[in-house]
Protein backbone atom coordinates (compact mmCIF):
# COMPACT_ATOMS: atom_id res chain seq x y z
CA UNK A 1 0.00 0.00 0.00
CA UNK A 2 2.83 2.06 1.16
CA UNK A 3 4.42 1.81 -2.43
CA UNK A 4 1.30 2.48 -4.08
CA UNK A 5 1.12 6.09 -2.74
CA UNK A 6 4.65 6.79 -3.41
CA UNK A 7 4.00 5.69 -7.10
CA UNK A 8 0.75 8.14 -7.15
CA UNK A 9 3.10 11.00 -5.34
CA UNK A 10 5.81 10.38 -8.40
CA UNK A 11 3.32 10.49 -10.93
CA UNK A 12 1.49 13.43 -9.41
CA UNK A 13 5.24 15.58 -9.22
CA UNK A 14 6.46 14.03 -12.75
CA UNK A 15 3.07 15.06 -14.54
CA UNK A 16 3.24 18.51 -12.63
CA UNK A 17 6.96 19.34 -13.70
CA UNK A 18 6.38 18.24 -17.21
CA UNK A 19 3.58 20.33 -18.04
CA UNK A 20 5.64 23.34 -17.18
CA UNK A 21 8.44 22.72 -19.42
CA UNK A 22 5.93 22.08 -22.61
CA UNK A 23 4.73 24.88 -24.65
CA UNK A 24 0.94 23.46 -24.85
CA UNK A 25 -0.61 19.76 -23.62
CA UNK A 26 -4.12 18.50 -23.90
CA UNK A 27 -6.01 16.17 -21.14
CA UNK A 28 -5.22 13.25 -18.97
CA UNK A 29 -1.60 13.58 -19.67
CA UNK A 30 0.35 11.20 -17.38
CA UNK A 31 4.29 11.32 -16.88
CA UNK A 32 5.49 8.47 -14.68
CA UNK A 33 8.98 8.80 -14.50
CA UNK A 34 10.89 11.65 -15.02
CA UNK A 35 10.85 13.70 -18.34
CA UNK A 36 12.60 16.83 -19.74
CA UNK A 37 10.50 18.26 -22.59
CA UNK A 38 11.93 21.66 -24.29
CA UNK A 39 9.94 25.16 -24.66
CA UNK A 40 8.36 23.76 -27.96
CA UNK A 41 6.91 20.66 -27.44
CA UNK A 42 3.54 20.61 -28.04
CA UNK A 43 1.10 17.58 -26.40
CA UNK A 44 -2.11 16.19 -27.39
CA UNK A 45 -4.84 14.27 -25.15
CA UNK A 46 -4.29 10.82 -23.35
CA UNK A 47 -0.79 10.74 -23.81
CA UNK A 48 1.70 8.95 -21.18
CA UNK A 49 4.99 9.35 -20.61
CA UNK A 50 7.59 6.54 -18.68
CA UNK A 51 10.93 8.47 -19.25
CA UNK A 52 11.66 10.79 -22.57
CA UNK A 53 14.21 13.91 -22.99
CA UNK A 54 13.88 16.22 -25.45
CA UNK A 55 17.00 18.17 -26.45
CA UNK A 56 17.51 20.99 -28.26
CA UNK A 57 15.34 23.82 -29.66
CA UNK A 58 12.64 22.94 -32.55
CA UNK A 59 9.61 21.97 -32.28
CA UNK A 60 7.93 18.79 -30.97
CA UNK A 61 4.50 18.03 -31.76
CA UNK A 62 2.92 14.33 -30.30
CA UNK A 63 -0.88 13.70 -31.33
CA UNK A 64 -3.10 12.06 -29.10
CA UNK A 65 -3.28 8.11 -26.92
CA UNK A 66 0.97 8.15 -27.68
CA UNK A 67 2.65 5.96 -25.10
CA UNK A 68 6.34 5.68 -24.46
CA UNK A 69 8.64 3.12 -23.18
CA UNK A 70 11.92 4.58 -21.08
CA UNK A 71 14.94 6.45 -21.80
CA UNK A 72 13.55 7.63 -24.82
CA UNK A 73 15.70 10.77 -27.16
CA UNK A 74 14.30 12.92 -29.75
CA UNK A 75 17.12 15.62 -30.74
CA UNK A 76 15.32 18.64 -32.28
CA UNK A 77 18.67 20.59 -33.77
CA UNK A 78 22.30 19.35 -34.54
CA UNK A 79 25.40 21.82 -35.28
CA UNK A 80 26.14 23.45 -38.74
CA UNK A 81 28.57 21.63 -39.83
CA UNK A 82 28.78 23.26 -43.77
CA UNK A 83 28.85 26.47 -41.58
CA UNK A 84 32.12 29.10 -41.86
CA UNK A 85 34.54 26.30 -39.37
CA UNK A 86 35.05 23.28 -39.38
CA UNK A 87 34.20 20.59 -37.94
CA UNK A 88 31.14 23.16 -37.32
CA UNK A 89 30.51 26.61 -36.17
CA UNK A 90 28.46 28.11 -33.30
CA UNK A 91 25.14 27.99 -35.15
CA UNK A 92 22.47 25.37 -34.61
CA UNK A 93 19.80 23.97 -37.31
CA UNK A 94 16.57 24.00 -35.60
CA UNK A 95 13.79 20.35 -36.96
CA UNK A 96 10.49 20.19 -36.34
CA UNK A 97 9.71 16.42 -35.29
CA UNK A 98 6.27 15.28 -35.47
CA UNK A 99 4.78 12.17 -33.29
CA UNK A 100 1.03 11.09 -35.04
CA UNK A 101 -1.91 9.49 -33.08
CA UNK A 102 -1.60 6.35 -31.81
CA UNK A 103 1.49 6.17 -31.47
CA UNK A 104 3.78 3.77 -29.58
CA UNK A 105 7.58 3.99 -29.19
CA UNK A 106 9.41 1.43 -27.13
CA UNK A 107 11.94 1.63 -24.57
CA UNK A 108 15.40 3.34 -25.76
CA UNK A 109 14.56 4.62 -29.09
CA UNK A 110 16.47 7.90 -30.50
CA UNK A 111 14.59 10.15 -33.19
CA UNK A 112 17.10 12.48 -35.04
CA UNK A 113 16.21 15.09 -36.92
CA UNK A 114 13.23 16.80 -39.22
CA UNK A 115 11.52 13.05 -38.60
CA UNK A 116 7.59 12.52 -39.39
CA UNK A 117 6.04 9.24 -37.43
CA UNK A 118 2.55 9.05 -38.82
CA UNK A 119 -0.52 7.18 -37.06
CA UNK A 120 -0.29 4.20 -35.47
CA UNK A 121 3.40 3.38 -35.88
CA UNK A 122 4.98 1.18 -33.66
CA UNK A 123 8.66 1.71 -33.25
CA UNK A 124 10.50 -1.21 -31.99
CA UNK A 125 12.86 -0.20 -28.11
CA UNK A 126 16.37 -0.35 -29.06
CA UNK A 127 15.80 1.43 -32.51
CA UNK A 128 17.41 5.00 -34.12
CA UNK A 129 15.15 6.76 -36.34
CA UNK A 130 16.30 8.94 -38.94
CA UNK A 131 13.40 8.50 -41.78
CA UNK A 132 10.21 9.01 -41.49
CA UNK A 133 7.42 6.28 -40.54
CA UNK A 134 4.16 5.77 -42.60
CA UNK A 135 0.54 5.23 -41.41
CA UNK A 136 0.70 1.92 -39.28
CA UNK A 137 3.68 0.26 -39.70
CA UNK A 138 6.26 -1.30 -37.17
CA UNK A 139 9.68 -0.56 -37.70
CA UNK A 140 13.04 -2.30 -35.84
CA UNK A 141 16.15 -1.50 -35.57
CA UNK A 142 18.36 0.78 -37.62
CA UNK A 143 17.13 -0.12 -40.66
CA UNK A 144 13.69 0.23 -40.26
CA UNK A 145 12.46 -2.19 -41.87
CA UNK A 146 8.70 -3.15 -42.38
CA UNK A 147 8.20 -6.46 -40.17
CA UNK A 148 4.40 -6.29 -40.73
CA UNK A 149 1.08 -3.78 -41.29
CA UNK A 150 -1.96 -4.34 -40.39
CA UNK A 151 -4.81 -2.54 -40.40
Amino acid sequence: MLFKFLKKILRFLCTFCAKRQMKKYGSRLIVNFPCKFNKNTEVGDNCNFNGIKVFGGGSLKIGDNFHSGKNIEIYTDSHNYEGDSLPYDSTNIYYSCEIGNNVWIGSGVKILGNVRIEEGAIIQAGSVVVNDIHFVGLREGTQQKYLSIEI
